[in-house]
């Protein structure tokens, strides 16, 4: 077991969190995270009701007594109307215990969260917005740096900045996103002030995640190098893999398309698509640097086994050297 203030506050053994990444997050990865001693989680806005999160919160209750977490990403505009309320009541009903917020201020969903007792953690791509979750009351912050898969914010700040600065300012405990894979990555997040990290794409190349087989052999043989950044023109920059559409994406923003007509291209759908097909071009897919770091597809109980073994080994050569 390793504590922080992220393991006592959430009862997980290992400080290591399993991003929400929609559409991949389902039971069978979240149980496979938390049954090894981290924190599983599942994402709501990967189904079409509120029903359908309902039944995958109660099989992800049949496969673990472990914590475990539902991401919640409140978008800019709502794709799926407006039904936040509602997903908010099965969280609650179903007696979930800890919630993951993003996009939008959770401030509004606060007080009913913690009167049920539910562990509030806000995901942001800054420090300052760090600071202003923490004043509305969240228990924890999620920060994730320039190199991660998906949205790093406007700023290009990496995790390795994010971090030292979060602990200068923060009070409340954080994870920290954005090139991490191992147990050397583990450690060095914690000498930098964090509590724990969060892993999106490292989880993808595992044997739980339901993403096509095609896209597990591309990250095995991808390089750090083969990602891109893409949606800065609507201010919502995305990490994504190579390809084709990333491509085309981009060369739309140069000439000014509008979000309308991009969204063929980048809409949630056409990413679900991609994942489930194995046509690695039709899409924009998420994807972190930390892709280069990926050489093999093991079981997510035993990715994060390793990664407490790989961060003992490592802080027992720092021992040694450190005089």
């Amino acid at each position: 077991m390793i504590k922080t203030r992220l393991t006592q506050l959430l009862g997980i053994e290992i400080p290591v969190m399993q991003g929400g990444l929609q559409w991949l997050a389902r039971a069978e990865l979240a149980s496979a995270v938390s049954n090894a001693g981290g924190l599983g989680t599942i994402n709501a806005m990967s189904f079409a009701t509120p029903g359908e999160l309902r039944e995958e919160i109660k099989r992800l209750k049949d496969m673990t007594d472990k914590p475990f977490a539902v991401n919640v990403s409140m978008l800019p505009v709502m794709t799926v109307g407006e039904m936040y309320d509602k997903y908010f009541d099965v969280i609650v009903e179903e007696g979930v215990k800890i919630v993951e917020t993003a996009g939008r201020n959770p401030e509004p969903y606060v007080p009913r969260l913690k009167e049920a007792g539910v562990k509030i953690i806000h995901k942001v791509p800054a420090v300052r917005y760090a600071k202003k979750a923490e004043s509305v009351g969240v228990d924890a912050v999620t920060i994730v740096g320039f190199e991660c898969g998906g949205h790093p914010g406007m700023d290009d700040v990496t995790s390795l900045i994010l971090a030292q600065k979060a602990r200068k300012v923060l009070n409340i405990p954080f994870f920290i996103g954005g090139g991490f894979a191992d147990g050397r990555g583990l450690i060095a997040a914690l000498a930098l002030g964090a509590d724990g990290i969060v892993m999106g794409t490292r989880f993808v190349a595992t044997k739980e995640c339901p993403v096509h087989e095609n896209f597990k052999k591309w990250m095995l043989e991808a390089q750090e190098t083969d990602t891109m950044i893409v949606e800065r023109s609507i201010k919502n920059p995305a990490r994504v893999r190579k390809n084709k559409a990333a491509f085309e994406v981009l060369a739309m923003e140069e000439k000014g398309a509008t979000l309308e007509e991009l969204m063929p291209l980048i809409a949630g759908k056409v990413g679900l698509q991609a994942y489930l097909s194995g046509d690695l071009d039709i899409g924009v897919i998420a994807c972190g640097q930390v892709v280069g770091l990926i050489d093999d597809i093991p079981s997510a109980y035993d990715l994060v086994r390793r990664i407490e073994s790989e961060a003992r080994e490592v802080l027992q050569h720092l021992q040694k050297r450190v005089m």
